[in-house]
């Protein structure tokens, strides 16, 4: 297994954390590495839709493509054969770099989307719960972060540093190929960031 595909997995492990949300179901030196995500995205009526994204990644990747599976209680066999289809075009992109978190990250903020076209319009499934908001709850929550750039890396992590410490958060930054994150923890009313920009927003420990 290349180095940067054991990176990309570890930092994977490190971001999907919670109880369930990753799964490393195989892995082999000639086969590639088969692993498991849940995760949730907005779906059409503002309903939080869980996914079950499950990847394969060849012994050539990223220069090709990885296998996609999606699964999901609320969605028809029919929208989870666009959402992959979708991915895969996606995926076409990004290929030659690290691409599994930005297409978690691109099906979170595009799934309704997705689901508003004429052919996947089909009725959300009756085990789907109906839209609703999660009461929020005070006390320490974890944010992700994703930056698009950063060009002076030392300057903008000194900076990063004394803001975490003036909120008193803490948490880590990784930076994985061109994709750079920002995990912190801490009280909720010292973190204020949109929630689309969230990921993972609110867990009960501290990964």
């Amino acid at each position: 297994m290349a180095e940067r595909v054991r990176e990309e997995l570890s930092a994977l492990a490190a971001i999907f954390c919670g109880p369930g949300e990753w799964e490393v179901l195989s892995r082999s030196e000639t086969d590639g590495t088969v692993f498991r995500i849940l995760t949730k995205a907005e779906g059409r009526l503002d309903a939080d839709i869980p996914l079950q994204l499950v990847f394969h990644l060849p012994v050539d990747y990223p220069s090709c493509l990885p296998g996609i599976v999606v699964n999901s209680d609320c969605l028809t066999r029919a929208q989870c054969a666009a959402v992959k289809e979708t991915l895969l075009k996606q995926a076409e992109t990004l290929l030659s770099e690290p691409m599994v978190h930005e297409l978690v990250l691109w099906i979170q903020q595009n799934l309704r989307h997705i689901l508003r076209r004429p052919e996947t319009r089909g009725d959300i499934s009756a085990t789907c719960p109906p839209a609703a908001r999660p009461a929020v709850d005070d006390g320490w929550w974890i944010t992700l972060l994703h930056l698009d750039h950063m060009r002076a890396k030392t300057k903008y992590v000194r900076t990063v540093e004394k803001w975490a410490s003036d909120l008193r958060l803490t948490g880590r930054l990784m930076f994985l190929g061109k994709i750079i994150l920002i995990l912190l923890q801490g009280d909720r009313n010292n973190i204020k960031v949109p929630k689309s920009l969230m990921l993972n927003v609110h867990l009960a420990i501290f990964c």
